[in-house]
C-alpha cells in the first residue's frame, strides 16, 4: 500500500504532464483532442482509482500466491527473464480479462468507464475502475505459478505493464510500420474505443497485439472508416463515480423488473447490452443509433464555472499528493477517513461540472466535513508538519469554497435549470 503510494507520487506528475503536453501540442497543430469538461472527468476519475487501489478496497477470490505455493512445479530465481515470463502471463491475463469485460454483461460495468469519454485521449486512459471490489481471474496467472515465478516479481512487473497502456490513448501518432504487427499501437486502440459497428470489441490486447490475432479478435483501422468514440448508452455526466455503478444500476433493476426468473438470473452473465424482452420494451434506454450524427455530452457552462471547475480539481490533485506522501505516518483509520474525503470532493465538483445544483449539498458536506476534522484534531492529517500554520489556511478554503460554489449555483446554475425544465435536483 505505502509502497504503492511512493510510485504514484512519481508516476502522477509524469502523467498528468503528459496529458497537458498533448492538450498543448493539440492546440499548436490545430487538433485539440481534450475537451476541458470531459479533460477534469478524466482525470478524476483516474484520482478516484489510484485512492481506491492505494487503499486495497479489494478483495482475491483466489491469490496468487496460494497459487504459488500449491502448483509451482520448480521454484526459479530473478533473473531477467523471470520478468519477462511474468510480463508475457500478465498479458495474457489481461487480453482475457479485458476481453470477457466487453462480452459479459456484469464484467462490463468494471470497463464502461473506460470508454465513456466521448473523445479519445491521453487523459481517457485514465479513466478507470473504482467498481470492482472482487478479483476473479487470478486464475489466468497459473502459467507464472507453475513455472514458479516469485510473488515479488509478479508485484514488480504488474504495475509496469499497467502504466505501459498509456501512451497509446492518442490521436496524434498515426500507423507504427512493422511494429503493427507486434505491439498495441495507437491506431490499434483507437479501433478498440470506436462505437462503429466494424471495430466493436475488437484488439483487446493490451501489449502485445499478437493475442488479438491469435484468438481472432483483430481489426485494423480502416482508412475509409475514422472511429467515433464512446458508449452506446451514453453516460451523460462528468461524475465518474456515478460511470462506475451506471450498468450495474441498470443490470439490478432489469432483473429485478423482469417477470422471467430464468431472465433475471441469466442477465448476468449474457453478452453485454442483453436486456430481457419484456423489461425493454416497457422500460426503453437511451442508445446511439446513428453513431455518426450524435451530440456529444457538453453542458453550456460559463468560463466562471469551468474555472471554478479547475481550481477544485487541482486542490483534489494537492490533497491525493499529500495523502500519498503521509500514508504510513496517517495509518488506519485515518487513510480511510481521507480516502473517502477525496471521493465526496471529486462527486462534488463533476456534480457541479454537470450543472446540478446538488452540488451546493454535496460540496457544504465535504467542506463541513474538512472543518470538523481540522477543529476536532488541530491539524490536516499532519499538514502543518510540512508548513506551520496550513491546516488554518485549508480552514479558510472550507468556508471559501462554500462560499464561491454557492454563489455559482444560484447565481448560474439555478436559474438556467428553472428556465429550461423547471429546478431538478439529483443527489
Amino acid at each position: 500500500m505505502e509502497c504503492y503510494g511512493q510510485i504514484l507520487l512519481i508516476a502522477m506528475p509524469i502523467f498528468l504532464g503528459l496529458v497537458f503536453f498533448e492538450k498543448w501540442y493539440g492546440w499548436r497543430k490545430g487538433k485539440d483532442t481534450l475537451r476541458p469538461m470531459d479533460m477534469i472527468s478524466s482525470l478524476s476519475s483516474g484520482i478516484t482509482n489510484v485512492v481506491k487501489d492505494v487503499l486495497g478496497l479489494s478483495v482475491s477470490i483466489l491469490t496468487y500466491t496460494w497459487m504459488l505455493d500449491k502448483v509451482a512445479l520448480y521454484r526459479i530465481e530473478s533473473t531477467w527473464l523471470t520478468y519477462l515470463v511474468a510480463f508475457v502471463v500478465l498479458d495474457f491475463q489481461g487480453y482475457w480479462v479485458h476481453r470477457w469485460s466487453h462480452e459479459i454483461n456484469l464484467f462490463w460495468n468494471k470497463h464502461a468507464i473506460h470508454h465513456s469519454s466521448e473523445d479519445y485521449n491521453l487523459a481517457c486512459a485514465l479513466r478507470q475502475s473504482i467498481s470492482s471490489f472482487v478479483q476473479l481471474f487470478t486464475f489466468f496467472l497459473l502459467p507464472a505459478a507453475l513455472l514458479g515465478v516469485p510473488a515479488g516479481v509478479i508485484a514488480v512487473v504488474a504495475p509496469i505493464h499497467l502504466f505501459m497502456q498509456f501512451w497509446y490513448h492518442t490521436q496524434h501518432i498515426g500507423k507504427m510500420g512493422f511494429l503493427e504487427k507486434i505491439i498495441v499501437t495507437p491506431s490499434h486502440h483507437r479501433v478498440h474505443h470506436a462505437l462503429n459497428p466494424e471495430y466493436m470489441d475488437r484488439n483487446h490486447s493490451q501489449i502485445f497485439i499478437i493475442w488479438d490475432k491469435l484468438f481472432g479478435t483483430f481489426q485494423e483501422e480502416l482508412p475509409e472508416v475514422p472511429p467515433v468514440y464512446g458508449i452506446t448508452r451514453p453516460a451523460h455526466t462528468w461524475n465518474p463515480i456515478k460511470i462506475n455503478f451506471q450498468h450495474l444500476w441498470l443490470l439490478f433493476k432489469d432483473a429485478w423488473r423482469a417477470r422471467s426468473w430464468w431472465d433475471k438470473l441469466r442477465i448476468w452473465w449474457m453478452p453485454t447490452g442483453w436486456r430481457p424482452a419484456d423489461v425493454a420494451a416497457r422500460f426503453p434506454v437511451e442508445k446511439i443509433d446513428d453513431i455518426y450524427h450524435f451530440e456529444k455530452y457538453e453542458p453550456r457552462n460559463s468560463v466562471r464555472v469551468q474555472t471554478w471547475a479547475w481550481v477544485q480539481f487541482a486542490f483534489a490533485i494537492l490533497l491525493v499528493f499529500h495523502f500519498f506522501a503521509r500514508l504510513g505516518p496517517i495509518g488506519s483509520p485515518g487513510i480511510f477517513w481521507y480516502g473517502a474525503f477525496v471521493f465526496i470532493s471529486v462527486y462534488s465538483y463533476t456534480e457541479f461540472m454537470d450543472r446540478n445544483p446538488a452540488a451546493l449539498v454535496w460540496e457544504a458536506l465535504k467542506n463541513s466535513i474538512g472543518i470538523y476534522w481540522i477543529v476536532r484534531t488541530g491539524d490536516w492529517f499532519g499538514l502543518d508538519a510540512w508548513w506551520s500554520g496550513a491546516s488554518v489556511l485549508l480552514l479558510c478554503w472550507f468556508l471559501a469554497a462554500t462560499a464561491i460554489t454557492a454563489w455559482l449555483v444560484w447565481t448560474e446554475i439555478v436559474p438556467d435549470a428553472r428556465n429550461q425544465n423547471g429546478l431538478k435536483w439529483s443527489l
